[in-house]
């Protein structure tokens, strides 16, 4: 075991291992085991859904599920309240859309487009706010994103409120034609599945356990000599070059960048999907991203606004599941402390 590995355990361990069990966090171990018997489970079944479900459904859960992975990557695990994460999301959704259809980019530099957005976007907000703290830190995040927003309203080249419309999807590495339904869904998967994984080792990883252990007692871990704010703005960083990267590859898959993607409301989506999968669990912001995909696909219908139903789901979640769907099954599978 290196030194770092041995300090970072040396941290979580002493700055809020007590509070994490008491919270109903699991062990690693059995995290460990659960992420397997997931991905065994899922990978067959991602594989397999696009031939009994619409192809763009699916494209978009994963969009969204990539997004707010990659939100939980700052709440769940860097314990840090982003209200701006819109402006990550819809900024490199008309960048890439952009890239695609004047630069005429391939599919793959477009949607790197969108990732090189959200690192830029993510470098310059996380220096501004991360020495923010609490209400602070997610008002700060909330007022850049709207700077983002009325950009995206003024820009000549974002389209208005029209958007950019009729984004190509074009051909991925000049082999594999992107126009076909079902062979973006499986680029698509893909890339889900490759920045799934980043954001699995990252947490796993020794900095992810001293960035657990920042969250639990950051006066601890300054004690400790680590430079925490560098801490915050990597967990920062990351998190918004993926969100930018969710939001490029969903510019490309409906072929649209609007002004949706950029408002505040979208912040507040991506806060919803996490709670009600499971802040700090890997699998919950994929499984409340899907939830809520699915409830705005098939309740689209009805007389009802969508979002009173999810809001009232929201509110039994809450009330009943405080730990979100995926965290109350990790407690319920947790053996129980003598």
């Amino acid at each position: 075991m290196t030194a770092t590995s041995e300090t970072a355990e040396r941290v979580e361990t002493g700055a809020g291992a007590a509070d994490a069990a008491a919270a109903g966090r699991p062990s690693m171990s059995l995290a460990k085991k659960l992420g397997w018997a997931v991905a065994i489970v899922a990978v067959p079944l991602l594989v397999v859904a696009p031939h009994y479900f619409y192809p763009v459904f699916l494209m978009k859960a994963l969009c969204f599920a990539l997004f707010a992975s990659a939100f939980n990557l700052l709440l769940g695990f860097g314990g840090l309240l982003s209200f701006g994460h819109a402006a990550f999301f819809g900024g490199a959704a008309y960048v890439s859309a952009h890239a695609a259809k004047v630069w005429g980019l391939p599919y793959e530099l477009a949607v790197l487009m969108g990732a090189v957005t959200g690192f830029g976007l993510g470098l310059v907000f996380g220096a501004i706010a991360i020495r923010r703290q609490g209400i602070y830190f997610a008002m700060v995040t909330l007022a850049l994103a709207q700077m983002v927003y009325f950009l995206a309203l003024q820009l000549p080249f974002t389209g208005g409120e029209d958007g950019i419309q009729h984004v190509p999807r074009g051909v991925f590495l000049g082999v594999i034609d992107l126009n076909d339904n079902l062979n973006l869904y499986y680029v698509t998967l893909g890339i889900f599945l490759a920045a799934f994984w980043l954001i699995y080792r990252t947490v796993h990883s020794p900095y992810g356990r001293v960035l657990k252990a920042i969250r639990e007692n950051e006066p601890r871990a300054i004690s400790l000599g680590y430079d925490v704010d560098r801490f915050k703005l990597i967990a920062f960083v990351l998190s918004a070059t993926l969100a930018g990267l969710a939001g490029g590859m969903k510019a490309i898959v409906f072929q649209l960048a609007s002004l949706t993607d950029v408002d505040w409301h979208m912040s507040g989506e991506v806060v919803l999907m996490t709670l009600l999968g499971g802040m700090g669990t890997i699998f919950g912001p994929a499984v409340g991203a899907v939830l809520v995909v699915t409830l705005q696909n098939y309740l689209a219908r009805i007389d009802i606004p969508v979002p009173v139903i999810i809001g009232a789901i929201f509110v039994v979640c809450v009330l009943l599941f405080r730990r979100g769907i995926v965290g109350e099954l990790e407690a319920l599978l947790k053996p129980r402390r003598r």
